[in-house]
């Protein structure tokens, strides 16, 4: 049995037996999570409807307000807001604390690591990721809870991009840190730019192409109609998404209540991932709708072009740490042990 199967298994039954704890009780706990996502996005939709879960998995003893990025601290604070109890929570990107320790960028956004999210969540699960992650957030006051992940983001670009050659001198939005280098040694001229200004720059000739998103977000926005030569599937970036909480509230926690938590997770993990795939397979049908909007697949063999240079990149940013060193090596591991390097 493989991986996805064994814990669908695990993660159906668990749920399942935890959901049955009696009648619908008065919330003994009321918590705020924020995430980083906009609302009404896909992601902030699913995440809403985890949180939902958790109150019914609780018997109504545990509620979650999940709100939208920006709404108490900015994306770049929940770490801290999470580990002085100003929230309780976060679902979130952990690229967002690269400032606080490289390691986050690496765990958060191994650039050009993994093709599928089942490949991330397996190195999580048996590759040693959960531990290294619970190991990174504890000095914070944050408890890691579980991973989760979503489809590989697509890339938007008003030029044609079909080979790692054509990214030469493109200007391109990426974020800083492991992304951005990685897109400059491939050549390219990244820009640094917030996600709300990606419309505007693509749409004004200040950059070219964007790293953002899952196709069906970006499609949504309307980003294909003025970039109309999109690269999907995604060939670079898949970010986990943490679900992490307070851990002193955690702590506190009974010990049915951190089961159902730990379980509603990875369900929560597997009902986003079907969800945007899902989405992203009616928004590329109707992207195809439109004759001015060309989707491009790279070649199995300039993806490996791709990642070959994001990996010169992992052995720059190795030595950074003791954790980043730790984190390469178990991931470096578990991709050779399964022939995915």
């Amino acid at each position: 049995m493989n991986f996805l199967n064994r814990l669908a298994g695990m993660a159906v039954v668990t749920v399942s037996a935890l959901s049955l704890t009696g009648p619908a009780l008065a919330a003994d706990y009321n918590w705020t999570f924020q995430t980083s996502e906009t609302a009404g996005e896909p992601g902030f939709v699913n995440k809403q409807k985890w949180a939902e879960e958790v109150g019914k998995l609780s018997g109504g003893r545990i509620e979650i307000e999940i709100l939208p990025i920006g709404s108490v601290v900015p994306h770049t604070d929940t770490l801290d807001a999470v580990g002085a109890g100003i929230l309780q929570g976060h679902l979130t990107d952990p690229s967002y604390f690269s400032g606080k320790d490289p390691a986050f960028a690496m765990m958060g956004n191994l650039v050009g690591a993994w093709s599928d999210p089942f490949e991330l969540l397996g190195f999580m699960e048996s590759g040693g990721g959960n531990e290294l992650y619970a190991e990174l957030v504890e000095p914070y006051g944050v408890q890691f809870i579980g991973a989760a992940a979503t489809e590989p983001e697509a890339f938007v670009s008003r030029v044609p991009i079909r080979t790692v050659e054509d990214l030469k001198g493109v200007k391109m939005r990426a974020p800083e840190g492991m992304v951005y280098e990685i897109f400059s040694k491939a050549g390219a001229a990244p820009v640094s730019l917030p996600g709300s200004e990606i419309f505007s720059a693509l749409d004004k000739g200040v950059v070219d192409a964007a790293d953002n998103t899952v196709f069906a977000t970006n499609q949504s926005l309307g980003m294909n109609d003025i970039a109309n030569y999109p690269l999907y599937p995604g060939f670079h970036s898949l970010p986990m998404i943490d679900v992490s909480m307070t851990k002193s509230v955690w702590d506190e926690l009974p010990e049915d209540l951190q089961e159902i938590l730990t379980a509603s997770v990875k369900q929560f993990s597997f009902n986003h991932i079907f969800s945007v795939r899902q989405l992203d397979a009616a928004a590329v049908e109707k992207a195809r709708e439109n004759p001015e909007i060309e989707i491009i697949n790279w070649s199995g063999d300039e993806r490996a072009k791709f990642r070959r240079i994001a990996q010169e990149e992992w052995q720059n940013w190795a030595p950074k740490t003791e954790m980043t060193q730790r984190y390469y090596d178990a991931v470096t591991t578990y991709l050779q042990g399964r022939n995915l390097l």
